[in-house]
């Protein structure tokens, strides 16, 4: 009796979550993956957060059966802070979110002296305190926070060509602090950001190391899939290859915001097709 490949839902606000898919399709070239982006109610950082929590719990939820997901990954810092609990509780598969890589950012600096960019919501949230205080005691954490930078992705894969003046001026943000010539380090604190690591990197030359979480949600995602119960395929147990899997699916709440080039986007990142996602319970409904 063959054993069933294992269906992994990724799900973001818009297309950051992509940069969570390349780490889970090198370590897990054989599953198949499903794409759900909530870009009708993109960004999330400036939902009223019960809206979000509500509305992240319903989609993923009814997405998670209707695709048979045997895991779920949360790749939006936003909606894993918040909705997590929620999701877990009415969920019966595991559920992975992302945080902000802190801990093998301070393990990787020499002169502990670290960037931290994200949204302006990840950088004031209680929980990146926490992870500072957890893993990066000792370090000098200099806070950037820009939502500029998530929208200029988004436009990125959209076709629109970001100047490199954009990213210079967002790496200048760190200069305000009086270490800043120290920095070794930056962690990508948002699942968009490692989608423009080459422009950034471009801007910041001096800078050794860019971390963000994508390999660690990848290793933790192949953990949880082997420890299920039947064990679902991760990989071609003969060859241990990538897999053309024609079920990758890639879901948008909106539509009518998909432009050729974004669609040729999600075809280079392994998804066959794009499709519209409107639930019932919730007809296309804007806060």
């Amino acid at each position: 009796m063959s054993q069933r490949t294992a269906n992994i839902l990724v799900f973001d606000s818009g297309v950051g979550g992509l940069s969570i898919v390349n780490p889970i399709r090198q370590r897990l070239p054989a599953t198949t993956l499903t794409y759900l982006a909530d870009n009708k109610l993109f960004p999330y950082g400036l939902l009223d957060e019960q809206l979000l929590i509500e509305r992240v719990t319903q989609l993923i939820a009814n997405a998670s059966q209707q695709y048979h997901a045997d895991i779920v990954v949360v790749a939006c810092n936003s909606a894993s802070t918040l909705a997590l609990p929620h999701l877990r509780e009415v969920l019966n598969i595991p559920v992975v979110g992302v945080v902000p890589a802190i801990k093998p950012a301070a393990q990787q600096s020499k002169s502990k002296v670290i960037g931290l960019l994200a949204t302006p919501g990840t950088i004031q949230r209680d929980y990146t305190d926490d992870l500072i205080g957890d893993f990066a005691n000792g370090c000098d954490i200099i806070r950037v926070g820009t939502s500029t930078l998530v929208n200029i992705v988004e436009e990125k894969l959209a076709g629109i060509t970001p100047a490199a003046e954009i990213f210079t001026g967002i790496i200048a943000l760190f200069h305000h602090h009086p270490r800043w010539q120290q920095m070794d380090t930056i962690v990508l604190a948002c699942t968009h950001f490692p989608l423009v690591i080459a422009e950034l990197a471009q801007a910041a030359p001096e800078i050794d190391h860019w971390i963000d979480a994508g390999d660690a949600i990848a290793r933790r995602v192949q953990y949880l899939l082997e420890n299920l119960p039947d064990s679902p395929v991760t990989a071609d147990p003969e060859t241990n290859n990538t897999v053309t899997n024609t079920r990758n699916i890639a879901l948008f709440t909106d539509t009518e915001k998909l432009t050729a080039p974004l669609k040729q986007s999600m075809l280079a990142f392994g998804f066959s097709q794009t499709e519209n996602y409107s639930p019932l319970y919730w007809p296309n409904k804007s806060p």
